[in-house]
């Protein structure tokens, strides 16, 4: 008997785990507005905004009055690529694809998100 009980408490916890991990997955893909993504680069002292679709892959090389940067877009993705800065940190932030992923060059003073297209 003491056995079922504890059974059963473990089933109704493991249901109400996967009912809040259900119901978190929910609210995060409702925030989500299903538009066309694209990656914005802000950069400079001015903070200039640039912006590249993902849907074409290309390379791009922006002068950010700092460094040089080179970002990369390809397979709907985008990222630091060849860095001139001296740790590369940048690089290793990788692919972003996904809406409000970011990636930032400190010594370019660049910073790359991943937003919906207006």
């Amino acid at each position: 008997m003491k056995r079922h009980k504890k059974l059963l408490l473990n089933l109704v916890f493991a249901a109400v785990i996967l009912a809040a991990a259900a119901a978190l997955l929910l609210v995060r893909r409702a925030g989500q507005t299903g538009a066309p993504l694209c990656a914005e680069l802000i950069y400079g002292d001015a903070n200039t905004k640039l912006i590249f679709p993902l849907e074409t892959d290309a390379d791009y090389d922006v002068d950010t009055g700092y460094l040089t940067v080179h970002i990369r877009i390809q397979n709907g993705a985008a990222r630091f690529v060849d860095s001139p800065c001296p740790d590369h940190v940048c690089e290793s932030f990788g692919w972003l694809s996904e809406e409000d992923q970011t990636a930032t060059c400190l010594p370019a003073r660049a910073v790359l998100t991943i937003l919906p297209t207006t």
